[in-house]
């Protein structure tokens, strides 16, 4: 049955989706670290979005949080070395970090470069004491590559145990039919399957930027992992979220 949609063919959102994207649209730049060291030390839960470069992870981020230029989409993918935070919830009392962890997997990036972002993203995934959840980006043409499944493993003891949540974001839905829409959700949560421990705390959810899919499910899910459910008061709803061709990164 296909989702409801409004006359410009945006997906129909219930409150808590527009509570949820009202709540992501707060989002605001903290910080910049080329090393785990230069990453501020608090309190707060991250929430890191990784992807492979073309994956959609900028555009996706910006969608997110209905700003478009929030996340920054290199026209050459691969060259955006840094792990970003951005802080969300309200100004004075901010509930989460956004982490945008560097895209991987870009053929045109030097080997050296390659390696040292690996072990940073490797340190910070295994290490990171504030990590709650895991949003990864995974184009669904391609489903989960062998360099997708490399990355999971560094989180994987954190998941398998239940520390870290994860979420795998099917991208660019929008460039499959159904059928294969569908067949791309089964790969994904079968390749899942076999990762998995028994306490883990998985998703899989089919996004596209230019028709909104899952944007409602997606903001609602990364809200529901940091903001207990009694604090989730409604909040202004955002009007309009910002359409923009799928990113680089």
């Amino acid at each position: 049955m296909t989702a409801p949609r409004t006359k410009n063919n945006s997906p129909v959102l219930g409150p808590n989706e527009k509570a949820a994207l009202a709540w992501a649209h707060t989002t605001r730049f903290l910080t910049t670290a080329s090393k785990l060291d230069q990453l501020p030390a608090h309190e707060l839960p991250e929430v890191a979005f990784v992807g492979r470069s073309n994956a959609g992870k900028s555009s996706s981020i910006n969608a997110l949080t209905q700003q478009r230029q929030l996340a920054f989409a290199s026209k050459t993918p691969g060259r955006t070395q840094h792990i970003n935070l951005f802080a969300v919830g309200p100004r004075d009392a901010p509930q989460m970090l956004l982490a945008d962890l560097p895209g991987y997997g870009y053929a045109a990036v030097a080997r050296d470069a390659k390696l040292r972002w690996q072990q940073v993203m490797a340190d910070y995934l295994a290490e990171r004491r504030n990590l709650t959840a895991v949003v990864q980006l995974v184009d669904s043409r391609h489903g989960l590559t062998e360099l997708d499944l490399q990355l999971l493993q560094f989180v994987k003891p954190r998941v398998d145990s239940g520390e870290v949540k994860l979420l795998v974001v099917l991208t660019k839905c929008d460039k499959l039919g159904r059928k294969a829409c569908a067949q791309a959700l089964r790969d994904a949560q079968a390749a899942l399957g076999e990762v998995a421990g028994e306490h883990a705390d998985i998703g899989v959810l089919l996004f596209s930027v230019p028709h909104r899919t899952g944007l409602g499910d997606l903001a609602c899910t990364v809200r529901g992992w940091v903001v207990p459910a009694a604090a989730m008061a409604p909040m202004d709803p955002v009007v309009e979220v910002p359409t923009e061709p799928d990113a680089a990164t």
